[in-house]
């Protein structure tokens, strides 16, 4: 099965941070980064897509897609 997330964050070493566990957890880069300003909050935001094939599972939506 291959997951998909989409990675959101203010412009910070948090969003590094979310982005660099996801990497060492299997995660791969997909595609660019995304970097927009939020109007509500006067913040710049990140957002990055990743990936992970997972062998031997199904796809069932009531999975937490963050614990695979």
């Amino acid at each position: 099965m291959k997951l998909y997330r989409f990675l959101t964050g203010p412009d910070d070493a948090s969003f590094c941070h979310k982005v660099t566990a996801a990497l060492n957890k299997g995660w791969s880069l997909e595609g660019s980064p995304s970097y927009a300003f939020n109007a509500a909050t006067g913040a710049m935001q990140c957002g990055q897509a990743v990936v992970k094939h997972v062998e031997g599972k199904d796809y069932d939506p009531d999975m937490k897609l963050s614990e695979q």
